[in-house]
């Protein structure tokens, strides 16, 4: 998403927040912290390719509110965010905007959105074998 969005706007100043979930708590956790300098006047596009339960995007919210970017300014772009997800980032942050593509309804055990396309990093860097709800449902076109 990134390098689709630095094709289109070339004078674009970006900064990176890593947050990922434990797998074994479930909790987010800040794995690293980059953020252009005196962004606080700035419109943030928080970018996060999927968002399932709203956690991890929560977090990012609350870092960009602690280094003072106002909550209207900041917009959550993703692809796809579980219906979950959706919700919890509304309701902690309604002057958030939300922008994503698709909503699917469910998230699994391992956080997942359902049926979804599974941890999108792990699938764009090829270190993930399917999930096994694609094996395990069968689904008619």
């Amino acid at each position: 998403m990134e390098q689709a969005l630095t094709a289109v706007c070339k004078d674009i100043r970006l900064g990176k927040i890593l947050i990922q979930t434990n797998h074994d708590t479930g909790e987010p956790e800040l794995h690293y912290l980059r953020l252009p300098k005196e962004i606080s006047e700035d419109y943030v596009i928080l970018m996060d390719s999927t968002v399932s339960t709203g956690a991890a995007a929560m977090m990012a919210v609350r870092v960009l509110l602690d280094h003072d970017v106002h909550e209207e300014k900041i917009f959550l772009l993703s692809l796809l965010m579980a219906e979950m997800g959706v919700h919890s980032v509304a309701y902690a942050f309604p002057r958030v905007r939300i922008i994503t593509t698709a909503v699917d309804k469910r998230v699994n055990e391992e956080f997942h959105i359902i049926p979804g396309i599974g941890n999108f990093g792990d699938r764009y860097f090829g270190t993930d074998a399917p999930s096994a709800w694609c094996e395990s449902e069968s689904t008619d076109y």
